[in-house]
């Protein structure tokens, strides 16, 4: 997910998209502990993207307040 992309959406939408990032997270990290997950690097990806939402959404709340 590109940073434009995110900059774009809602407070809600981000909150929303950060619960779903980290949903698939764990999943991703459980999987990887199982031994079923093929493509490790999924794992990373989630991560920034992640950390890309929550950065903008921290932004955006400031910039409100």
């Amino acid at each position: 997910m590109k940073p434009a992309e995110v900059r774009d959406k809602t407070i809600g939408e981000l909150r929303k998209l950060a619960g779903q990032l980290e949903s698939d997270a764990f999943q991703l990290k459980f999987r990887l502990g199982s031994g079923q997950l093929k493509q490790t690097a999924d794992i990373k990806k989630k991560r920034r993207d992640l950390a890309r939402v929550k950065t903008v959404l921290r932004q955006k709340e400031l910039a409100g307040a």
